[in-house]
């Protein structure tokens, strides 16, 4: 389908999709035309039989959060934010974590509210040296959201999540890396090619292994030792029946390449 405030562009060669948030004289920031295109292109790329996405920005900013020109600020008719939470953006962060194929944050500048958060949401966050990552809610009254009151307590800690959270200072993407929300920074002119090229690597992994994996690191957070590893159990139970589990044995009992098909 067309598309006015993203691009969308899969690479039938590498099996790698990209999704460019495109409206770049608003630092990309989100409205609800924006979320209903989101929607519809995670569902048309896991339809594609895409293995692996990008999520990027256009222009100098990755995502700055919710456009408040799209929003009603008329006394007595102002606009539920408990409704566009309810109807965008949760369920963009859940589609996002139950993609069947890992996504990788490629944040390239300003990371703002729920443009952090939605970084955040992806498995692998890459950032550009020049940008940064800002809690801003505080700003305008608000609590971090689009899962942000989850991520940030388990990635940074506590102290460092409320700081965040309270002061609303910019955090530096070399900072972030050094505080593990962040995978890796690069030079700015390299952010694409790292992220296309990682993307590349991950699409020709084993796909369920992958998604699998997620599942239960995730899992782990609110499971005890005992619980998870049940969970790794029947994981390993259910990937040991796969296509890509023999292939990758017989890769290295024949000393060679595995060549993986994500099922």
């Amino acid at each position: 389908m067309p598309y006015d405030a993203i691009r969308v562009e899969t690479d039938a060669a590498t099996r790698v999709a990209t999704i460019t948030l495109n409206r770049p004289d608003k630092l990309n920031s989100f409205t609800r035309a924006m979320h209903r295109e989101l929607a519809a292109a995670l569902d048309e790329i896991v339809a594609s039989g895409a293995r692996a996405l990008v999520l990027t920005g256009a222009g100098r900013a990755f995502c700055a959060g919710q456009d408040l020109a799209d929003l009603d600020f008329t006394p007595g008719a102002m606009s539920d934010l408990g409704a566009l939470i309810e109807e965008h953006f949760n369920p963009l962060v859940k589609h996002l974590q139950a993609l069947p194929m890992p996504v990788i944050a490629a944040v390239n500048g300003t990371a703002a509210g729920a443009g952090a958060n939605l970084a955040f949401a992806c498995d692998i966050v890459l950032a550009a040296r020049s940008a940064s990552f800002i809690q801003a809610f505080v700003k305008i009254g608000l609590v971090p959201d689009s899962g942000g009151t989850w991520f940030l307590p388990k990635r940074v800690g506590m102290a460092r999540a409320l700081g965040l959270a309270m002061t609303g200072e910019r955090l530096p993407a070399e900072k972030a890396e050094s505080w593990g929300l962040v995978w890796q920074v690069t030079d700015d002119a390299d952010l694409a090619q790292t992220a296309a090229a990682l993307a590349a690597q991950l699409a020709k992994q084993p796909t369920r292994a992958i998604v699998a994996t997620r599942h239960a690191m995730r899992a782990s957070a609110t499971q005890t030792l005992d619980q998870q590893v049940d969970l790794e159990r029947d994981l390993q139970r259910e990937l040991g029946n796969s296509y890509d589990y023999a292939e990758g044995v017989q890769a290295f009992m024949e000393k060679r390449a595995p060549r993986f098909e994500g099922r």
